[in-house]
């Protein structure tokens, strides 16, 4: 009977107090187990881990990188913009001298007593050189202001202030003709490129011609065919 007591007493201990004191000591041997398990697999410092240990390194293979080549970069090449095709300068026409027609009428310049006739061939003497010379020309005697008159119809080619003569106009009456009239009046009425029919008045007697200065007032004109002087009197029709 003492002995079956002692059993329950224990069967009770267990069921009470003793059943907190069993999950005590499982709990510690759980924890005292993992424990060592961690200190075999992390041998900690100052331990020594027994056992030859072996590591077999398998290198691998080295790989020599090659450097691919740097590809150099051009620079963008802008494209040059397409030149716009410049426009062919338009020509400068100049104006086509317009022909002129030969002259089929001639009429004297002024009105007068002719003073020094046209000599190549037979000297004459001059008084204002005070010598003895050729006279390629008429000298019509005019009081100075009188009107000069176109010879022929033409084309007044040129105006000039002539050293020794003088004011003078040119005319071309077409076919190589063309008139000179000189000692004019220092302004005349027409300009080089106008054209004039016959009896125009292209101007007026002056004193300007200083190589005949000792002549009294008088128109001088001169003719010319293809650059060679004639004799006015040749185209002038007779005096009335």
């Amino acid at each position: 009977m003492k002995k079956k007591a002692i059993l329950e007493r224990i069967g009770d201990f267990m069921a009470g107090k003793g059943f907190y004191i069993v999950l005590f000591l499982c709990v510690a041997a759980i924890g005292i187990s993992g424990y060592y398990l961690v200190s075999t697999m992390n041998p900690g410092e100052g331990q020594t881990v027994s056992g030859n240990v072996q590591v077999t390194v398998n290198p691998s293979p080295l790989v020599t990188a090659t450097p691919s080549p740097t590809e150099t970069l051009k620079p963008t090449q802008t494209p040059a913009p397409t030149p716009s095709p410049t426009p062919a300068p338009t020509p400068t026409l100049s104006p086509t001298p317009v022909p002129t027609v030969a002259a089929t009428g001639f009429t004297w310049p002024v009105k007068g007593e002719v003073i020094g006739n046209f000599s190549l061939e037979v000297l004459a003497y001059d008084q204002t050189m005070g010598d003895w010379r050729v006279h390629s020309a008429l000298d019509i005697a005019a009081e100075s202001g009188t009107q000069v008159r176109s010879i022929a119809r033409g084309t007044v080619s040129a105006v000039f202030d002539d050293d020794l003569m003088g004011t003078t106009v040119v005319i071309d009456h077409g076919n190589g003709l063309s008139s000179i009239y000189a000692n004019l009046a220092i302004t005349p009425t027409v300009s080089a490129g106008d054209e004039v029919d016959m009896g125009e008045v292209i101007g007026s007697v002056g004193n300007t011609a200083i190589a005949e200065s000792a002549k009294a007032s008088h128109l001088h004109l001169e003719m010319q065919k293809d650059g060679q002087a004639v004799d006015p009197i040749n185209y002038l029709p007779d005096l009335q």
